[in-house]
């Protein structure tokens, strides 16, 4: 593994739609780790699959700027006329799967000592049970937008040891254009976990 599938010539254009309001983004926000949307692009642009377009934030500024030109404030010949925006051949919806398995001999190592000194100590080892986890399921969703037929979902897996082989393609980046998950070892786990589902979508 380690290498991003690439394709010699794109496949259609595709919009990242995450949500925001599933229990998954939620639960994701404790661990520092930012919307899973500029990873993707980042994998999409790299592998060459794919003409991503703007479906996120930034629209509302594409809007700003239409409503603008409609208005007339605009300078003649910024050319904002109709008929100019690209279509989203395709969707891709992202969704985790938090998983604490590996953790549980240290955790319970620590319950039983946190046991053993009272309230604080059991405090204490929920707290340091509780910090991390040592896998994220990912799965990518491909939806064709002129049928709603869903052409593909795969999983992507990965554990802290795993990294070492993405290492090189997520942290290329290197300005935080990955959105932060290369600073903290749960957005690694996350990131190469989402390489490896997007590998196997193509």
């Amino acid at each position: 593994g380690g290498q991003l599938e690439k394709c010699g010539e794109t496949l259609g254009t595709l919009a990242v739609i995450e949500d925001r309001n599933a229990n998954w983004y939620h639960h994701m926000q404790q661990y520092k780790v930012q919307s899973t949307v500029p990873l993707l692009r980042m994998l999409i642009q790299q592998s060459n699959c794919f003409v991503v377009v703007e479906r996120g934030q930034a629209m509302n500024a594409m809007k700003q700027e239409r409503n603008l030109d409609r208005s007339g404030e605009t300078r003649e010949g910024s050319n904002f006329g109709k008929g100019q925006m690209v279509a989203a051949d395709y969707a891709m919806n992202p969704s985790i799967t938090f998983s604490a398995r590996d953790t549980g001999g240290m955790s319970g190592a620590i319950t039983s000592i946190g046991n053993k000194l009272g309230g604080w100590g059991s405090t204490a080892a929920s707290l340091a049970g509780g910090l991390k986890f040592k896998e994220a399921s990912t799965m990518l969703t491909l939806i064709d937008n002129r049928s709603g037929v869903q052409l593909a979902a795969t999983e992507g897996n990965s554990s802290k040891t795993d990294f070492g082989v993405w290492g090189g393609l997520i942290g290329s980046g290197g300005s935080g254009s990955a959105g932060g998950y290369t600073n903290t070892p749960e957005g690694k786990v996350i990131a190469s976990s989402f390489a490896d589902a997007y590998n196997a979508l193509v």
